[in-house]
């Protein structure tokens, strides 16, 4: 006995059995059913009615519409961060669900497959467009879950090196917080780039707001004072607590003509404004 893999019997049954097909996969989902709302809720996402777009694209062997689906899926998990556990399950569920009613589809025609060679080729045409939009699904959650913490890492190191223009030639750098390694680097590269870009001829740097600092991140702020320098830009530092400089002090770290310095930023800003 031959069996002819018929998508269009397959989907009216699938159709005619709407409301058990959904009451059994919220069965077998035991973690999302009670989620269904509230992922609908945070994004806009009616998981039973994708799930019956996503079998029809099985059914029908859809893979270019599969595909597209499963990697809008992808963007819209990853953008309200909705859980990957829930999405597995749901999927597995479905995949189950589906598995059964193709039982019953065949049992109903009464031409059960007995041939083993025929069960499995079935098989196979459903496990692959499942697998096919689970891979798809969690390399576009993937790709589009790095671009948004690489765009939201750019927007924390914008926010960490505020650099504020205050006249045409002079901007004010306020540091707060704690500075390590990591920070430094952004500071250096962003200190420079915006010397050239902006054409800033003193930049005021305000260290007042600086919890802690280790000597050796000391160190590294003088290698920036120097390349401040070189790019014809003078640097005026304000705010200098009294435990930094007692470490500049026992470091043998000095500023010598590195920078001029100020007891505090508005001092500098009453000068320099005073000036222009």
């Amino acid at each position: 006995m031959s069996f002819v893999y018929d998508e269009d019997k397959i989907m009216e049954f699938l159709l005619q059995n709407k409301s058990e097909f959904e009451e059994y996969l919220l069965s077998a989902a035991v973690n999302v059913r009670d989620k269904i709302e509230e992922i609908l809720l945070i994004g806009n996402v009616d998981l039973l009615n994708n799930a019956h777009k996503l079998v029809r694209y099985i059914v029908e062997q859809n893979e270019t519409d599969l595909i597209a689906f499963a990697e809008q899926e992808g963007v819209t998990w990853a953008t309200h961060s909705m859980t990957l556990s829930f999405k597995l399950e749901w999927i597995q569920a479905l995949r189950r669900t589906l598995w059964t009613f193709l039982y019953k589809f065949e049992q109903e025609k009464k031409a059960f497959i007995e041939d083993s060679k025929v069960f499995f080729d079935l098989e196979k045409i459903v496990n692959e467009k499942v697998d096919e939009f689970l891979k798809s699904f969690f390399v576009s959650y993937s790709d589009y879950k790095d671009k948004l913490i690489l765009a939201q890492q750019n927007l924390v190191e914008n926010l960490s090196v505020p650099i504020i223009p205050i006249t045409s030639t002079t901007c004010v750098l306020p540091l707060i917080g704690t500075i390590d390694y990591s920070r430094l680097q952004i500071i250096e590269e962003k200190v420079l780039m915006e010397i050239g870009k902006l054409r800033i001829q003193t930049l005021i740097l305000d260290l007042s707001g600086i919890i802690e600092i280790e000597v050796e991140m000391i160190t590294d702020l003088m290698k920036i004072l120097d390349g401040t320098a070189m790019m014809g830009c003078k640097a005026v530092v304000t705010g200098l607590r009294p435990e930094v400089v007692t470490k500049m002090i026992r470091s043998g770290i000095q500023l010598d003509n590195k920078a001029e310095t100020k007891g505090t930023l508005q001092q500098a800003l009453k000068d320099y404004l005073v000036g222009t």
